[in-house]
């Protein structure tokens, strides 16, 4: 009877890991999410790596002085490192997008990647490209 105990439950078990977490409404849902917010962060991302671009473009060579008295040209070089910083931040979620509509067509969206553990829902509807879970992100779990 024990034999037959464990594996009803081994059973029940297999079937639950081979059911799917989410319907296809919500991962449609998360899907076009993802697109949009993808569309966006690229945008952007062009927007401020053209904008790094043109600060050169409106300098002639050896017109910014980087020294203690080149107020200037250090104004102009940190706006261009910010515009550079913000186009890459930008460029990375699109990277971690993308990474997140992998997950939904191979099956593992809305699993910490890290842990394994489910994501919560509110948590993916916030931020639609999380990969891990909060604990785990802001805890740094397995990063050490």
């Amino acid at each position: 009877m024990a034999k037959s105990k464990s594996t009803k439950s081994a059973a029940s078990g297999s079937k639950k890991a081979a059911k799917p977490r989410f319907n296809q409404k919500f991962l449609d849902e998360m899907r076009r999410k993802l697109l949009k917010e993808r569309a966006k962060y690229l945008h952007s991302a062009e927007e401020y790596q053209a904008e790094a671009e043109s600060l050169l473009a409106t300098r002639e060579p050896g017109d910014v002085q980087f020294d203690e008295e080149g107020g200037e040209g250090t104004t102009v070089a940190v706006e261009r490192e910010r515009d550079l910083a913000l186009s890459s931040q930008a460029r990375h979620t699109v990277s971690q997008i993308d990474a997140a509509l992998e997950r939904i067509e191979n099956g593992t969206y809305g699993y910490c990647i890290t842990s394994g553990a489910p994501i919560p829902i509110a948590r993916l509807r916030a931020i639609p490209w999380a990969a891990e879970r909060v604990e785990v992100k802001a805890g740094g779990l397995g990063r050490r």
